[in-house]
């Protein structure tokens, strides 16, 4: 009967949950588009998405692209396939490992940064006092950080995919001694724009995705700085969770869609 009930109360929290986070995403989307339009909110945001985050998504691209050639050139050699490594590795890096590593990369450093800045807010009673300036909490904290993850995260991903197929032609020119100008034709001649769509489609739900629970958690946080980094952990491994099963719903949307 105890499990019973726990199972009841859990979900119940859970739906809640749910609830709120719809509510807080659909009120940060629609303060997009209602005045005032503070661009100096969204420009300091792009520059903690993108420039902060470059280096390191394009470092960790560039070696998922070698390890993926290595793996790629080992699998394809036992049936004398090697030459199509170049396809095999764009192909897997543009639809799906680009787009996923960048944005777990993204989320993890940018989405915890999230929680901790508006926990601590929170938990100094900021919050409340801009909502008794008149001030709304959501315009000024939420939409910022939705509008710039949505653009963001697409570029990131972009810079991401060549890189790892930069990183994949330097394995298969080192261990295959094949000509960059077959490999690069190979890239070309395999992907194509439905595929960069694809991939980079899904990186603009990822990027609100990675906003909009970065700011849940932060505005429910509570308990001082114990709170605080209560909800910058939760909030990495809700956002690496949730990045996960929603790859795998937008990845069937867009194979029937493409």
């Amino acid at each position: 009967m105890n499990i019973l009930l726990s199972i009841d109360v859990a979900a119940k929290k859970f739906i809640l949950s749910v609830g709120q986070v719809t509510l807080l995403a659909i009120k940060g989307f629609v303060g997009i588009f209602l005045p005032p339009f503070n661009l100096k909110l969204v420009l300091r945001e792009i520059d903690n998405f993108g420039a902060g985050s470059l280096l390191l998504v394009d470092l960790i691209a560039l070696f998922t692209g070698m390890v993926m050639a290595l793996q790629t050139i080992y699998g394809l050699s036992m049936y004398g396939a090697e030459m199509y490594v170049g396809s095999v590795v764009s192909l897997s890096l543009v639809r799906e490992l680009g787009p996923v590593m960048a944005s777990i990369m993204v989320g993890a450093r940018v989405g915890s940064g999230i929680a901790a800045e508006i926990g601590s807010m929170q938990v100094t009673e900021q919050i409340d006092a801009m909502r008794a300036l008149g001030a709304s909490p959501i315009k000024k904290l939420v939409t910022p950080k939705i509008l710039a993850a949505m653009i963001t995260l697409p570029l990131l991903t972009v810079t991401a995919d060549i890189i790892g197929i930069f990183g994949g032609m330097v394995i298969a020119l080192f261990e295959l001694e094949i000509d960059r100008t077959f490999y690069i034709d190979s890239v070309l001649t395999t992907v194509t724009i439905s595929d960069l769509l694809s991939g980079i489609g899904k990186t603009v739900f990822f990027g609100a995705l990675i906003a909009v629970i970065g700011c849940y958690f932060g505005l429910r946080t509570g308990g001082g700085t114990t709170g605080v980094g209560r909800s910058t952990t939760i909030t990495v491994v809700t956002v690496s969770i949730l990045i996960l099963i929603s790859d795998f719903f937008l990845t069937k949307l867009f194979l029937v869609i493409f």
